[in-house]
């Protein structure tokens, strides 16, 4: 099971420091020793640990679009994601991977939020919206894949899961 991690001052709006998001990313090695990726936006910092499971060669994290518009870190697995790409092709999103991970990218562009009402599956996943600035944090409606963080006071998120 991969490991993601993160920090969001949507309080202070004051940079993230790379360095921290390095160090959570070590924290959890554990959980993906294959790879490990990073992307820091003003106040986000998002980071990731790899365990290849799903397209081996091509689901680096975080992952974008070409337009590098959303940002995604993932962990588990879309059962579906056969079925949501071949709509999202449809639609006409070109997809540069055989990830899960990829439709998670075009389906918050086509249905935003509601991308989570076509998911089948069991995950974790923080979504960088960077036209809105808005992070999204979600897991699957049954819980089984890992949790996200509620924001404190301070006006800080950290996690890592």
């Amino acid at each position: 099971m991969c490991g993601i991690c993160g920090q969001y001052n949507f309080g202070t709006r004051e940079p993230v420091v790379p360095e921290t998001i390095r160090r959570m990313s070590d924290s959890i090695v554990h959980r993906g020793p294959d790879d490990e990726g990073f992307h820091i936006d003003g106040p986000l910092g998002l980071g990731f640990r790899r365990l290849s499971i799903i397209d081996l060669a091509g689901g680096h994290q975080p992952m974008t679009d070409q337009e590098e518009s959303v940002w995604v870190v993932f962990n588990g697995e879309i059962y579906n994601f056969p079925e949501i790409k071949a709509e999202l092709e449809g639609y006409g999103y070109k997809f540069r991977t055989q990830s899960d991970t990829e439709v998670l990218v075009h389906g918050y562009k086509k249905w935003g939020v509601e991308v989570f009402n076509h998911l089948n599956g069991m995950f974790g996943v923080a979504i960088w919206d960077v036209a809105k600035k808005r992070l999204v944090l979600a897991r699957d409606a049954f819980g089984i894949g890992s949790g996200v963080s509620t924001p404190p006071a301070t006006g800080t998120v950290n996690s890592c899961v």
